[in-house]
């Protein structure tokens, strides 16, 4: 099957920002104080509750990987791009990194004890959030968590320029409240939800949502 265009787009438009990427966008430590403390709230959880490993999905050059790991967390990062991969593997050379799609993820059923998805779907067409969010229901172990993080709006960006180079991706903002009912159409149930205002580093509305994959029903 030939992979959907927007696949391309966005590792071409990556392998060819990576390394400015890298200098642009700042590190955790950086964050405002609000999404460190869902990062942490987010790695208790997942620590608490011992499922299993934390897959960072469009983990980029692999800090917030590293973040989550000096937090406790069981973390491996998978991102499209393969220089992403090769900077994250340089730069944390004691994590695990693989190339992958969300679409399609090479992990088991109930895998994963949470899954981060960190401003990494807003280059998927909202007509496959769907699948994506089916592989996180899919992969996630029962009880396992989601920390969903992005811009939020009601926009379709096609930019030419990223981070200084050209680009091919094209970026779509969805309202809080549409990813939240994609979540629980796909199995999630959401369990806490934070918006924020455009400030600091952020030039747009901001958002998160912690999900959680339902436990299995015991047996009678």
């Amino acid at each position: 099957m030939a992979e959907p265009a927007f696949l391309t787009a966005v590792r071409e438009s990556y392998d060819t920002v990576a390394a400015d990427y890298v200098e642009r966008v700042p590190a955790p430590a950086r964050m405002d104080p609000l999404s460190r403390a869902m990062l942490a709230a987010f790695a208790e959880l997942v620590r608490t509750a011992g499922l299993g490993p934390v897959a960072d999905l469009g983990c980029g050059p692999g800090r917030v990987t590293a973040h989550l790991a000096g937090l406790g967390v069981p973390a491996f990062g998978v991102d499209l791009s393969p220089a992403m991969v090769a900077l994250a593997r340089q730069a944390h050379p004691e994590l695990r990194f693989a190339e992958g799609s969300m679409t399609a993820l090479e992990t088991d059923d109930d895998e994963l004890g949470g899954i981060l998805a960190w401003y990494s779907t807003h280059h998927t067409p909202p007509q496959w959030l769907p699948a994506v969010f089916a592989e996180f229901h899919r992969t996630l172990a029962p009880g396992g968590h989601l920390l969903w993080g992005d811009y939020v709006g009601d926009e379709r960006l096609q930019p030419t320029q990223g981070y200084g180079r050209p680009v091919s991706y094209e970026s779509y903002l969805l309202p809080l409240e549409r990813v939240a009912d994609l979540l629980e159409q796909a199995g999630l149930d959401v369990t806490a939800r934070l918006q924020q205002a455009p400030g600091g580093l952020a030039n747009r509305p901001h958002a998160c949502l912690l999900a959680r994959k339902p436990e299995q029903p015991l047996s009678p």
